[in-house]
């Protein structure tokens, strides 16, 4: 069909094109799908479109899509709120991370979408207030918010809090995070997910207790110093919590109550102390980022996947594996160490339900092949290998001979590699050996 014949398809018996032909509601959906800059162009078109993108369901805001300056900016935004006339906003995103807008402008304008009964809001501004009315909004399901600014006074929550809808909460909190942080969770009675940044700098702040929240489900928690500050004791009694994140740069004491709920953990954390692996020991999937040596640990008799990230020492994985008894997947980001001492005793795992092993750069030292050759060796049903090299491509090819020579306990184990990060884009090694 030739490009003229295209274009005529697209025009119906009236003359019109078919596109300004769909419904109204249509249009505005297929409007809300994009930058609002660009929703708002489409009303020079036609007369059919010039005020289809006051109808749009979502309004997205970004400095990615630049303006002359902060002032064009702010009157583009104040006449888009102001001419918004869509019945229920479903989302208002605000990214500006390069233009000091005025704190009067941003609270207008979540103001204006709260009356527009507003669903979901994103902000990421440098500095800003937030009005009164935000506290109160009756029909907000999702709130995200990041000033990226430690010395703000974003949070200053008024007393009630009443957000009856709201089921997702992201939020970091630097200034008074006790009063504020906690003040605003009181007022979110059907709470499923929160994620939480808290900086402390004032040593009164001792205790953060995570109770009395039924309806949380997953749980991100970062807790970060600014200055010198004691150590923080964190009690965690959420009952249906299924996902939780930390992330603890204080070396606080978390105190496990009652997770019962717990399917998945994540910690980075240089001050994990047994007591807290205890309290998690009945999660299904396990991701360790730091992690020091404890001389004896828990059972963990549900774990079938097991994540380890950064700075492992490889004799340390075993001391995992020996803990987790059901494990059938272990991915390891990097293995650190001088040395490889091959353990005394394999542990149950391997040889019974480890099946999947996932190496990410990988060098190809020589206490990481050690490593390989004794998991190939002790692993009796493993049936997938992945590693990922770290290295120049001549070495590459070298190093998958040598571990293809490994000999390997299960006959069935399939070995793939894939090539470093210093190949071009058509240069990258991915095959698979099958023994």
């Amino acid at each position: 069909m030739s490009s003229k014949e295209v274009k005529m398809s697209s025009i119906g018996e009236n003359g019109d094109d078919r596109l300004s032909g769909l419904p109204e509601d249509t249009i505005s959906h297929i409007l809300s799908l994009m930058p609002t800059k660009y929703a708002v162009r489409t009303s020079i078109l036609s007369k059919r479109w010039r005020y289809s993108w006051m109808f749009v369901t979502n309004l997205d805001f970004d400095d990615i899509h630049p303006f002359h300056s902060k002032i064009v900016l702010s009157k583009f935004v104040d006449r888009v709120m102001e001419n918004c006339k869509s019945p229920q906003l479903r989302s208002l995103r605000l990214h500006f991370s390069s233009k000091r807008v005025k704190r009067a402008s941003i609270s207008s304008w979540i103001d204006k979408a709260v009356r527009l009964n507003v669903s979901e809001l994103d902000i990421q501004v440098l500095i800003f207030k937030l009005p009164l009315s935000l506290f109160t909004c009756k029909t907000l399901t999702k709130l995200r918010i990041d000033d990226g600014n430690l010395n703000s006074r974003v949070w200053e929550c008024p007393c009630p809090v009443n957000l009856p809808c709201l089921k997702t909460l992201d939020i970091a909190v630097h200034d008074n995070p006790f009063v504020n942080a906690f003040g605003l969770i009181r007022g979110c009675p059907i709470l499923e997910s929160l994620s939480l940044e808290v900086s402390i700098d004032k040593e009164e702040e001792r205790y953060y207790i995570f109770n009395n929240i039924p309806t949380l489900k997953r749980l991100k928690l970062i807790l970060e110093r600014v200055f010198f500050s004691v150590t923080k004791q964190v009690v965690l009694n959420l009952p249906n919590l299924e996902y939780l994140f930390v992330g603890d740069s204080l070396g606080s004491v978390f105190v496990v109550e009652d997770l019962p709920s717990l399917v998945e953990a994540s910690v980075s954390s240089y001050h994990m102390c047994l007591e807290f692996l205890k309290g998690i020991s009945g999660v299904k999937s396990l991701t360790i980022d730091t992690f020091t040596f404890i001389p004896a640990l828990p059972i963990f008799p549900n774990i079938k996947h097991l994540r380890f990230t950064s700075f492992w020492y490889s004799g340390r994985v075993l001391q995992f594996l020996e803990s987790c008894p059901e494990l059938k997947h272990l991915c390891i980001e990097e293995l650190t160490g001088e040395h490889w001492i091959e353990p005394n005793l394999v542990p149950a795992c391997m040889l019974t339900t480890l099946t999947t092993i996932k190496i990410s750069s990988c060098k190809g030292r020589e206490p990481e092949i050690e490593f390989l050759e004794y998991m190939l060796r002790n692993a009796k049903v493993l049936r997938a290998v992945t590693i990922s090299w770290e290295i120049y491509q001549i070495e590459e090819k070298r190093l998958c001979a040598k571990v293809l020579e490994l000999p390997r306990a299960s006959r069935y184990c399939d070995i793939h590699f894939i090539g470093s990060r210093y190949h071009s884009a058509s240069g990258y090694l991915d095959f698979e050996i099958h023994v």
